[in-house]
């Protein structure tokens, strides 16, 4: 099981200001368009333009857009949709809409309109890196990992600092099982913006290539970006209990169970650890509990039958 694989649906599509700005704007328009906004400071700002009627055509299209796509980034999807049908119909040639349509689509797990919208997107620009990191992840979400391959090897070749879409191809070359290529694109990732999701991806395929020592120090990476990421110390944890080193493991599973205490595998792998430690009442404990929290965890429960004490 990969516990790390994070699948973004792509980031926000915002106006550049300078395509849209003048001097005599509004103020409202302005913080509107702006990209360094937030999208609470945007959204009502655009909710301002829309009900004051001040913009009309392409302007008025990235104002629905624009929330459109912070109401996306609230998960309030169906608000968000309405708005992008109502930039399509003001201005069907605009990219942007389609783009975070299929943004919407995709959180909607509907992945197939998703791609008909990046479809569209593209059509209406074919330079537009974020529509073929957008469709190449719907694909790799279908699990089709050629043709996510294909429209992630065209966003990079479009914008070689594309971090999240070397971060997906990582995910693709990984759902393929080519570690060493998933290992590739995750590294180009973590030098252009290091995240904790690029460590853990690129831990998970060095454990998967069985380069533990590299996994170990990838998981070491997260616990220094997010020390209360129960991940970075389960992880680790995973990997000192196949080195044999019980203590060690014990010790991450505390962290991980201290940030996350709803985990059923950390507790189950705690268990482990205490039973190569010699303690058996408290790896009991710690069974009892994986299957209190997951009565579906075979692991668990085979090692209570072991140990004398199945449920």
């Amino acid at each position: 099981m990969r516990f790390a694989m994070v699948l973004s649906l792509g980031m926000a599509v915002l106006l550049a200001a300078p395509q849209f700005a003048r001097a005599d704007d509004t103020p409202e328009w302005k913080t509107c368009i702006s990209p360094t906004n937030t999208g609470a400071e945007r959204l009502p700002a655009c909710s301002a333009v829309i009900d004051a009627k001040s913009v009309t055509g392409r302007k008025l299209a990235g104002a629905y857009c624009i929330r459109g796509n912070d109401r996306t980034e609230k998960g309030e999807l169906d608000a968000a949709l309405a708005d992008l049908n109502e930039a399509i119909s003001i201005d069907a040639t605009y990219a942007c809409a389609y783009v975070n349509r299929g943004r919407v689509y995709g959180f909607k797990g509907d992945y197939d309109r998703a791609i008909a919208e990046y479809d569209t997107a593209i059509k209406l620009d074919a330079r537009m890196a974020l529509a073929y990191n957008n469709r190449g992840d719907a694909w790799l979400q279908k699990k089709e990992f050629d043709r996510a391959i294909a429209d992630l090897n065209e966003a990079i070749r479009l914008n070689p600092t594309f971090a999240k879409s070397l971060g997906n191809r990582g995910d693709a070359h990984y759902g393929k099982r080519d570690y060493a290529r998933a290992i590739e694109d995750y590294s180009t990732e973590i030098r252009i913006s290091p995240s904790t999701e690029a460590y853990l991806n690129r831990g998970e395929s060095y454990r998967e290539s069985e380069q533990l020592d590299r996994a170990a120090s990838d998981y070491a990476s997260v616990i220094k970006l997010a020390p209360t990421d129960a991940r970075g110390w389960r992880n680790r944890g995973l990997i000192r209990l196949f080195k044999g080193d019980n203590k060690g493991a014990r010790a991450d599973y505390d962290k991980a169970l201290l940030y996350d205490p709803t985990d059923a595998a950390s507790w189950n792998n705690r268990g482990q650890a205490k039973v190569r430690s010699g303690d058996r009442k408290g790896a009991i404990a710690d069974f009892k509990k994986a299957l209190e929290l997951r009565p579906d965890n075979a692991n668990a429960r085979a090692a209570l039958a072991k140990l004398g004490a199945a449920r």
